[in-house]
């Protein structure tokens, strides 16, 4: 996966009315952040949007299909992101739509704490 970083101006453009969007790169994408909160990757094949069990009816009604990764095992994992609906890409409205379920998704997410050295 490869972060585009065109992309990422996009959706940090779009989104400046709603909050800062940063971004860390993550095995050749990207992790999005809206004021420190993740919402959404970037790689070579999209965006793809945070969900969790209560987003997810959202997301299914719009078809969009949940991000799968072959594993070094030959198995097919998930994660808990859906592709962006194509009409995100071109129109802020419905960008800044689907990042807010993705956003809350976040926020619902529980917080992972780093563990202290030694």
């Amino acid at each position: 996966m490869s972060a585009d970083e065109g992309l990422i101006a996009w959706v940090a453009d779009g989104l400046s009315p709603v909050g800062i969007v940063t971004w860390r790169g993550m095995m050749g994408g990207a992790t999005l952040y809206l004021d420190g909160t993740v919402f959404a990757i970037v790689g070579d094949d999209g965006l793809w949007f945070k969900s969790d069990a209560q987003a997810d009816r959202a997301w299914d009604a719009a078809g969009c299909e949940r991000f799968t990764y072959a594993r070094r095992d030959g198995r097919v994992a998930s994660m808990n992101y859906r592709r962006a609906p194509d009409d995100t890409l071109d129109d802020v409205d419905a960008l800044r739509h689907w990042a807010s379920i993705a956003i809350a998704a976040g926020r619902r997410a529980p917080v992972k704490r780093r563990r202290p050295a030694g």
